[in-house]
């Protein structure tokens, strides 16, 4: 697999680890099934809003691109997303890309004029094959800009020419730097091979930047399939208008970790299948949050019910949640191999977590089912990239205190419940709720856990 990685100017936004998410879940699932994954996600390190973004930063564009990769990798654990197998940047890949770019040239699909070096879209003649478009169509509706130099409105840069104080490396055709097509070209070769599996990126990319890539790559291959299969994920929007740097209607996921752990922002995003459009609000990560919070705390009371009991008999409730585990693995696989239609994978996951309560509530007595079905759940929580055995602890300054603190103030309520004084009860839980502190009145007796 190889999927297309940030353009290191800034930290990246929603709208991008929506696509970042999608496929280390599409990854995770190969794994999952048994496969061996080599997985390689990119990062542009040198384009022309990093050059800009260094001059208002008063920073040297190639400390900026690794400024953000830095940041990148920071984030991306926030969320779970498992490191590449293979993390190359552009700027250590300059001799692969003028390597083909003179390919291209020497085949005449590319052209050289002042330095720099254009793809010549009208010689190849499958251009278009990936967005459905006609070279007529995107002439007449062209946002390029004007450049009278090009054979043809839609040939794009392969290279271009140095600008003053500008990165540049040595080339046969002068000092310059790539264009951004080229880049994961020559990455994606480099690492993977002609005809490898998936390409995957945001639907944003199909046209220009990954029909681009089709054309320079298959014709430097001189017609051998360059990716088998091409998977694009729908924008994430909001207020039904697509999220994106450019129009300033962006959250970073750097911003958003001040409010929300990375796990359920995590399950937010995979809450709606990736080919359909995902609009962003606060509601909707709330009810990520809660969804989220139903599962982890499935498996915790299961988890306490274990710790508590041990394995008892139970055999008619060890025998449901057993059918509950095998029926819940058997519509999570229908639901991912589906297209990997994670929102009914989810479905699956928690009808698996109703069951599981059930028994809980009404089995004093453990059972070999209930750690079957545990682990089912857990496991295929992991899949999706959710640790629902371990979920984020929440950091809070003098822990021990605070637990002690707790047992007092669940004394004082319990004795207020014991004397029928109901008012100052809820008092406490609402009081308490109020700070993020919830309480849950079980049989075995109260218990508190922060919600974030």
């Amino acid at each position: 697999m190889y999927v297309c990685g940030p353009t290191t100017y800034n930290y990246f936004h929603a709208g991008n680890a929506r696509m970042f998410v999608v496929f280390d879940m599409i990854r995770r699932y190969f794994i999952y099934k048994g496969f061996n994954v080599r997985y390689v996600q990119n990062f542009t390190d040198i384009d022309d809003k990093i050059i800009q973004r260094g001059n208002v930063e008063g920073m040297d564009p190639l400390a900026l691109g690794q400024k953000y990769i830095d940041e990148y990798f920071k984030d991306a654990k926030e969320i779970n997303l498992l490191p590449a197998t293979v993390h190359p940047k552009a700027t250590e890949h300059i001799p692969e890309m003028i390597e083909i770019i003179q390919g291209l040239i020497d085949s005449g699909l590319g052209y050289e004029v002042e330095g720099d070096v254009y793809f010549a879209v009208d010689h190849f003649p499958d251009y278009g094959k990936l967005s459905g478009r006609t070279l007529e169509d995107m002439k007449a509706g062209a946002r390029v800009e004007v450049d009278e130099r090009k054979r043809h409105p839609m040939d794009f840069a392969l290279w271009k020419k140095a600008k003053p104080g500008e990165p540049a490396w040595e080339s046969p055709w002068g000092e310059g730097r790539p264009g951004w097509h080229i880049e994961c070209t020559a990455m994606s070769l480099k690492y993977l091979g002609a005809g490898f599996d998936i390409h995957g990126g945001g639907a944003d990319l199909s046209f220009p930047h990954h029909e681009n890539e089709i054309a320079q790559t298959e014709g430097y291959l001189k017609g051998k399939t360059f990716a088998r299969h091409w998977m694009h994920n729908a924008f994430l929007t909001i207020n039904q208008e697509k999220m994106s740097k450019s129009l300033g209607n962006f959250f970073t996921i750097r911003e958003l970790l001040v409010n929300s752990p990375g796990e359920v922002i995590r399950f937010y995003l995979l809450g709606t299948h990736y080919r359909s459009p995902l609009d962003f609000n606060d509601q909707n990560l709330i009810m990520a949050q809660k969804g989220l919070e139903r599962l982890q705390t499935s498996v915790r009371l299961a988890q306490e019910a274990l710790d508590r009991e041990g394995l008892g008999r139970n055999d008619q409730g060890s025998l449901e949640l057993s059918r509950a585990s095998k029926e819940a693995r058997e519509a999570f696989e229908k639901a991912m191999d589906d297209d990997f239609n994670s929102a009914l994978a989810y479905a699956a996951l928690f009808e698996l977590a109703k069951t599981m309560n059930s028994f809980v509530q009404a089995n004093p007595v453990s059972s070999k089912g209930l750690a079957e079905a545990q682990k089912t759940l857990v496991e295929l929580g992991d899949v999706l990239g959710f640790d629902l055995l371990h979920p984020a602890k929440v950091d809070v300054e003098n822990n021990e205190i605070l637990n002690e603190v707790m047992e007092v103030v669940l004394q004082i309520r319990s004795k207020s419940r014991q004397k029928k004084d109901w008012e100052m009860a809820d008092f406490i839980r609402d009081g308490l709720k109020e700070k993020g502190i919830v309480i849950e009145d079980t049989p075995q007796g109260a218990r508190w856990q922060i919600k974030r």
